[in-house]
């Protein structure tokens, strides 16, 4: 994944404050390209390979502009291990989905990479509809990293599951912008230490905080939006081994991917995570 490397920031001249706020917080992690699978797949689980699937499957997952591969098959990954069935979707293909389509699914998930380009690539009905399903219609919605600052208000077209509330870089307690392994804190378990690259300061009043950065800003946000239920982390428990290379873990990879599946279990279900 390499980009939560190399993000840019973005900044507008000349407009309102609340313009200006919002579109500083509209970056995140991975590559800001690769418009992932030409056409929609169902993904069958591991345990299923070479059967036809018969179950609809029930997560979407966004593989569109601004997403970064890397992360996509990090996800892919973790869906796969838990035996999830799920659809991808591009660009183009999520423009073509109505409110009723998106709502056929449980959960969608928007991965890391680059949340401007991300909104941008997006039409205003495109990210509409997505609002739309899951206020209205009940969607439930998982934003990881880039993922999670285009849930929440921007000018760079994001999805405003957060009534109005936006959110800015996290600045690694003052050493700025990057990759780190970084140790988060959760009310009912121990410190884990994640991978975080680039991520969202999830402060704000919207949501219950489950986890915090170590200087205690919020780093995981969960809450109903309407009739969904939304689910936003700045950091990466599905960061596979090779994003580690250069850094120095203490928690292990299986452990901060069990993680990822307990995330998407409460995501799915709609269902509190523990909570400060």
């Amino acid at each position: 994944m390499q980009v939560c490397p190399g993000r840019k920031f973005f900044r507008h001249g000349l407009i309102v404050a609340l313009a200006l706020a919002a579109s500083i917080s509209l970056t995140g992690c991975g590559l800001p390209n690769q418009s992932g699978l030409s056409t929609q797949q169902i993904s069958i689980a591991p345990a299923q390979a070479g059967i036809l699937a018969t179950t609809a499957p029930t997560i979407l997952l966004y593989v569109g502009n601004g997403t970064s591969s890397s992360d996509v098959s990090a996800v892919k990954t973790i869906l796969g291990n838990m035996k999830l069935v799920y659809a991808t979707a591009t660009t183009s293909q999520i423009e073509a989905m109505s409110v009723t389509k998106l709502a056929s699914y449980k959960l969608l998930i928007v991965p890391g990479g680059n949340s401007i380009t991300i909104g941008n690539s997006l039409t205003k009905a495109a990210t509409s509809n997505i609002h739309n399903a899951v206020i209205n219609n009940g969607l439930h919605y998982l934003g990881i990293c880039a993922g999670a600052f285009f849930g929440g208000y921007s000018v760079n077209n994001g999805l405003n599951l957060t009534s109005g509330v936006w959110y800015n870089p996290w600045n690694n307690g003052g050493k700025g912008t990057g990759k780190a392994a970084v140790y988060i804190s959760y009310p009912s378990q121990s410190k884990l230490d994640q991978y975080w690259e680039d991520g969202p300061n999830l402060s704000g009043s919207w949501g219950k905080i489950v986890a915090k950065y170590p200087d205690g800003i919020s780093a995981m946000l969960e809450g109903a939006s309407g009739k969904g239920w939304v689910v936003l982390c700045g950091f990466h428990p599905e960061a596979p081994s090779s994003w580690r290379y250069g850094m120095t873990f203490t928690t292990s990879v299986a452990t901060d991917n069990a993680y990822a599946t307990t995330m998407i279990n409460a995501a799915l279900a709609g269902t509190w995570l523990p909570h400060y």
